[in-house]
C-alpha cells in the first residue's frame, strides 16, 4: 500500500531512510531546513579549500557495502574509496610519535617495539574484538530496540560477562604502557562515552580500527552523502532544502502532517532524522514521549569545537588523520563527563584531506579540520574559540616541529551554539546519546512514537546510536518499522 511520506532532516539516517521507504513504493519527501543536505556531514568551500563540517573517519566499510547492495549497488557505483597509511598518526610528545599503519601485522610489530609481549597480547585482543564485531554489526544492531530479548542469542550468552566489565578495564588487564593503552581506548570515543563506562563488548570498535581500516572517499566524506542523494533520487525521493519545520500536526493522536513557513503539508507517515528532543518540542507537550526531566538524565556524547584553517603552504610532518594526545586524557574526560567545563588542557584531533585529496586546496597549499571533544551545554564565546585556537595551535607547532601560524590564510570556527543553530541538537551535542549500558538498544529512545501513531524517528539520539555507519542502519530500521506498519 503507497503511502506519502515526509521526512524531516537529510542526514545519513533521513538519506538512508528515504532509500528504503521509496524502494518501497512509497512516495517520498524529504524537507531539510538548511540550505545544503547532509546534516552534520555537510561541506564547507572557502576560497578553493573544501572541508567535511562533520564526520571524517570512514570505518566499517562492509556498513556502507551492506547498504549499497541492498538496492543491487555497490559504493564503487558511487564513489571511490582510498585505504590511508597510516591509518593515522598519534602524538605523545615533541616528535614522539606512533603511526598505526593499514594492517594488524605492522601494528602488533609497532606494539611489540614498545612493549614486550604486546604483539601477541594484541592479537588475541583484536580476534575477540572481531567476533564481538560479527556479532554486533552482523546481526544486533540490525534488531530495532524494541524489546530486550534482541539481545538474547546463543552468541550473546556466551559473552554476557563482556556487558559487566568495561573496555578500560580489559585493555589496562593486558597492556601496561599508557600510549598503547590510550591507541586501544581510542575508538570507543566514537560511541560518544567514555572507555572506563563502556562495556567490554564494543572492543568492537578496536575490530573496526585495526581489523577493518581507515579509508577515505576520494574527495571528501560529503561523497558519501551526495552518493546517497543520487540513489534516493534515483528511487523517486524528492528533496526539499530551506524548509524548517514549525510544527507537526497530529489529530486524533495520529501525525497527518508537518507545518513549514505557516503552510501544512499533509502526510500518511512522518519520520524525523533531526535532534530527537527537539523533533518532540513540534508536537504539543501531551504528545511527547520523553520529558525533559528524561533527556536531562541521559549521558550524551560531546559537544565539539571546530576550527576550519586554510595554509598557504603544505605542512610536512603530519598525516592525514592525527590525534594529539600529549595531556591528560583522563583529566579532559572528567572535563566533558563528570564536572563539564572547558578543560584547561584539552586533547584534539587534526585532519588534513589534502594530504590525500588533491581537490581539498588550492596547488601548493593545505586544509586543515581540527576538533576539540566538549561537554555539551558548556558555555560558548568567540573569545573561549579564540583562547582555545591559540592553546591547540601551538601545540600543534611544538608537537610536529612547524611553525604554521604565519602561514593561516583564513579560520572558520563552529562549536556549541552553532550545533544548536543549525541542527537544533540538545546542548549542542555532536554525535548523540552515548552508548553506555544503560543507553544501549533497547534503553535508548524508540524509534516509534508511544503516543502519536504514524510518527518514528531515525538518527543517532535512537537506535543502534552514534556514528556514520549506525546512522545508515537506523535508517534501514526505522523503514522496516514503517512498512511492516503499513503492509496490508
Amino acid at each position: 500500500m503507497t503511502k506519502t511520506i515526509a521526512i524531516i532532516g537529510s542526514g545519513f539516517s533521513a538519506l538512508a531512510a528515504s532509500c528504503y521507504l521509496a524502494q518501497q513504493g512509497n512516495i517520498v519527501t524529504i524537507y531539510e531546513k538548511n540550505d545544503t543536505i547532509g546534516g552534520r556531514a555537510r561541506q564547507f568551500k572557502k576560497d578553493g579549500f573544501t572541508f567535511d563540517m562533520g564526520p571524517s573517519w570512514y570505518w566499517m566499510p562492509d556498513v556502507f557495502e551492506r547498504f549499497f547492495h541492498d538496492f543491487g549497488k555497490k559504493t564503487s557505483d558511487y564513489y571511490e574509496l582510498i585505504k590511508l597509511n597510516p591509518a593515522y598518526r598519534v602524538y605523545f610528545g615533541i616528535n614522539d610519535f606512533i603511526n598505526i599503519y593499514d594492517n594488524l601485522e605492522e601494528i602488533k610489530s609497532t606494539f611489540e617495539n614498545i612493549e614486550k609481549g604486546s604483539g601477541a597480547k594484541l592479537e588475541g585482543f583484536i580476534s575477540q574484538a572481531k567476533s564481538n564485531y560479527d556479532i554486533a554489526i552482523k546481526e544486533l544492531v540490525y534488531r530495532p530496540g524494541v524489546s530486550p530479548l534482541e539481545l538474547i542469542t546463543p552468541q550473546t550468552i556466551l559473552k554476557l560477562n563482556q556487558f559487566f566489565s568495561t573496555v578500560s578495564n580489559d585493555i589496562r588487564k593486558e597492556f601496561k604502557n599508557e600510549r598503547l593503552v590510550q591507541i586501544l581506548e581510542f575508538p570507543v570515543l566514537f560511541l560518544g562515552a567514555k572507555p572506563s563506562n563502556t562495556p567490554s563488548f564494543y572492543n568492537f570498535m578496536n575490530y573496526a580500527d585495526f581489523g577493518l581500516g581507515t579509508w577515505h572517499p576520494k574527495t571528501g566524506m560529503f561523497d558519501v552523502i551526495r552518493g546517497i542523494e543520487k540513489l534516493a533520487l534515483e528511487l523517486g525521493v524528492t528533496i526539499e532544502t530551506n524548509s524548517p519545520i514549525e510544527k507537526i500536526v497530529v489529530e486524533n493522536k495520529t501525525a497527518t502532517g508537518i507545518v513549514i513557513n505557516g503552510k501544512i503539508i499533509n502526510a500518511d507517515i512522518i519520520l524525523s532524522g533531526a535532534d530527537y528532543h527537539h523533533t518532540e518540542t513540534l508536537l504539543d507537550e501531551t504528545f511527547r514521549t520523553y520529558s525533559d526531566k528524561y533527556w536531562e538524565s541521559r549521558v550524551f556524547a560531546p559537544s565539539s569545537l571546530l576550527f576550519f584553517v586554510g595554509f598557504n603552504k603544505k605542512i610536512e610532518n603530519v598525516t592525514h588523520h592525527a590525534l594529539f594526545f600529549d595531556v591528560d586524557f583522563n583529566q579532559h574526560a572528567v572535563d566533558i563527563y563528570d564536572h563539564p567545563k572547558w578543560p584547561d588542557a584539552p586533547l584534539f584531533y587534526a585532519n588534513f584531506p589534502s594530504k590525500t585529496d588533491k581537490t581539498a586546496a588550492p596547488e601548493g597549499m593545505e586544509s586543515g579540520f581540527f576538533l576539540i571533544p566538549l561537554a555539551p551545554g558548556i558555555n560558548d564565546s568567540e573569545e573561549l574559540r579564540e583562547e582555545y585556537f591559540e592553546k591547540i595551535i601551538t601545540r600543534f607547532e611544538q608537537l610536529t616541529q612547524r611553525d604554521v601560524k604565519k602561514n593561516i590564510t583564513f579560520k572558520k570556527s563552529f562549536c556549541k551554539n552553532d550545533f544548536v543553530t543549525d541542527y537544533n541538537a540538545y546542548k549542542g551535542n555532536a554525535y548523540g546519546m552515548a552508548n553506555t549500558l544503560l543507553q544501549t538498544a533497547f534503553l535508548r529512545p524508540k524509534l516509534k512514537s508511544k503516543k502519536v501513531r504514524n510518527l518514528y524517528f531515525t538518527g543517532q539520539l535512537t537506535v543502534p546510536g552514534p556514528g556514520v555507519p549506525p546512522a545508515l542502519i537506523s535508517g534501514k530500521l526505522v523503514a522496516e518499522l514503517i512498512q511492516k506498519s503499513i503492509r496490508p
